[in-house]
């Protein structure tokens, strides 16, 4: 059952609760006004109203229909206990007791059994029930007219307040979805707009700048500046590439990081938020805290870049699952997809792009990958690189 359907039980079963408890206490109120019935009548009648109660309360957190059982058993023992164990003394607040009763807490049982043909079914029997033997009950009381009146139109009160809860909680999740993907929509749009700016202004403090340099032969700096500056910004462009954001510390000049070394997780979240914003929701499992060298570390997060695309482009869903995983000689990242996969033998061999990207490209510093699908099952891609 999904998540909407569980809330939209949870609602009718609270309102099923506070409704009928309400209208059960007002009976029972009615009920023990002198003159409403025998002394002998109340005392048979109140185990049976603390049934009626403890019922209604366990269907406010219980989705089973069965508590709607007792509840229509014992208010037509205390409907039967008025009306026959000492009819003489049955005044006007017990018949009330027994209108409020039968009407409206019993009644309350249908906010809950509108959401299934079965419990829609049990619904149509527990109201004819009620209808017949109340009306049957109270003929030396009251026209049967009125009695007939009043359980029709409780229950239908009752039935309509179960529907239109059923339908109104769907529409509502139909309405917070709705506006939570405009909003998403919107968030990437500026997202991409905000990073769109900051690549231009940071290309134009940075690689063109190197580029004119180059157009005018160097002219006013040196050869080792020159090579220096290019460096610099070579490993701009490879954090980039990797997702990250340098940060600028004055015009031209960006924090770079010079490590050798670098860790696996501070570059994990990077591809993930990339990813987030163009519409693909990537799940990281495992460890992020292993030391890899630089070059090392490009293959194995470019290979897995090109494994997230292929999911994001092919497999037909929104959602994909990283697993990191180590030993002594190998660091493994699983990607996994509940897509529509599809059959080994069936792809193009002159298809580059896992073949070169992915494959090749762990290769080249000592690893490998490997690939599983099949139709309807999803994909999962293994890759492996020494550390």
């Amino acid at each position: 059952m999904d998540l909407i359907a569980k809330e939209r039980d949870r609602l009718l079963q609270r309102t099923a609760r506070v409704y009928g408890l309400s209208f059960t206490i007002v009976s029972l109120v009615c009920l023990a006004i002198p003159g409403a019935v025998d002394l002998a009548s109340f005392f048979v009648c109140l185990p049976l109203y603390l049934i009626i109660a403890f019922c209604q309360y366990r269907i406010g957190s219980s989705r089973s229909m069965l508590w709607a059982i007792p509840i229509l058993v014992a208010g037509l023992a205390v409907i039967g206990v008025v009306a026959l164990l000492a009819p003489e003394a049955t005044g006007q607040a017990g018949v009330s007791a027994v209108a409020q009763l039968s009407a409206a807490s019993m009644a309350s049982t249908a906010i809950v059994l509108t959401t299934e043909l079965l419990r829609r079914i049990f619904l149509g029997l527990a109201f004819a029930l009620t209808l017949g033997l109340t009306t049957f009950l109270m003929l030396p009381f009251q026209a049967p007219g009125r009695t007939v009146a009043l359980i029709v139109l409780g229950w239908v009160l009752a039935t309509i307040i179960g529907f239109w809860i059923s339908a109104g909680v769907p529409q509502a999740a139909r309405r917070i979805a709705s506006i939570g993907r405009a909003h998403r929509a919107e968030r990437q749009a500026s997202e991409t707009e905000a990073q769109r700016r900051q690549g231009a202004r940071l290309l134009h403090d940075t690689v063109l700048a190197t580029l004119t340099l180059l157009a005018h032969s160097g002219v006013g700096v040196a050869p080792d500046a020159l090579r220096q500056q290019a460096a610099d910004d070579a490993r701009l462009l490879r954090q980039l590439r990797l997702g990250a954001t340098p940060t600028p510390q004055s015009s031209g000049v960006y924090n770079l990081e010079n490590n050798e070394e670098t860790v696996l997780g501070t570059t994990l979240e990077s591809v993930k938020q990339r990813f987030g914003r163009m519409g693909l929701e990537v799940s990281w499992h495992g460890t992020g805290q292993v030391l890899l060298p630089s070059d090392v570390l490009d293959a194995f997060l470019l290979a897995l870049a090109e494994c997230l695309e292929n999911v994001r482009r092919h497999s037909g869903v929104t959602e994909a699952h990283v697993t990191i995983t180590e030993d002594e000689l190998m660091v493994r990242a699983m990607v996994t997809d509940s897509g529509v996969g599809f059959t080994l033998d069936d792809v193009d061999s002159a298809r580059l792009g896992f073949k070169e990207s992915v494959v090749a490209r762990l290769k080249d510093v000592g690893g490998k990958a490997r690939l599983f699908s099949a139709p309807g099952s999803g994909t999962t891609v293994v890759l492996e690189v020494p550390r």
